[in-house]
């Protein structure tokens, strides 16, 4: 089912219905957008019905003033940034940091089925301040337009291309370094 015909039964009141196809159409693309921010499964797998939580409880206030797209990759980036902030949090309260326990989560992965390259990007990504690493996610990996990452995120598309471009060249420096052996 479309965006467009799933629109059609949430303005129609059928909620129940509009929520099982969203949930048919996003769930894998939304587990694989959350699990790069996480890198763990099991948080992902949790974070994920939490957010089907808040659509569930938003759907009827969806005016359809954005697409389904932008407003259902909204609420999931920001409930995966909040999620972040919390265990950096966490990790502070544990005089720990949180960079090292992504970086062990990375390699502990027992559902990591790449090279060390990729882990290698996996772990640069971790590096990089928040807003930055959700830009260079939806860019790199899923490749979704300028225009509808500056809707899920509320940011100028000028802003969003300014975070994308220092974050790929944080992750090239970082990638030099590790790879290459630079010092």
């Amino acid at each position: 089912m479309t965006d467009r015909e799933i629109a059609i039964l949430i303005s129609g009141g059928r909620m129940e219905e509009a929520f099982n196809e969203l949930v048919k159409s996003y769930s894998e693309r939304l587990y694989w957008h959350v699990r790069r921010f996480l890198c763990s499964h099991e948080d992902t797998d949790d974070l994920l019905q939490e957010i089907f939580m808040k659509v569930w409880t938003a759907l009827p206030s969806f005016r359809g003033e954005s697409q389904l797209f932008t407003w259902i990759y909204r609420i999931a980036t920001n409930e995966a940034l909040n999620h972040l902030q919390k265990m950096k949090v966490r990790q502070a309260l544990r005089f720990s940091s949180i960079d090292s326990m992504m970086e062990d989560r990375i390699k502990d992965d027992p559902w990591f089925n790449g090279d060390e390259a990729q882990r290698a990007l996996s772990k640069a990504i971790q590096k990089l301040p928040a807003r930055q690493k959700a830009v260079f996610l939806m860019r790199y990996y899923e490749e979704i337009p300028y225009e509808d990452i500056s809707k899920i995120m509320g940011i100028s598309t000028g802003a969003l291309k300014a975070s994308y471009h220092l974050a790929r060249e944080k992750v090239q420096g970082y990638l030099l370094k590790e790879i290459g052996g630079e010092d």
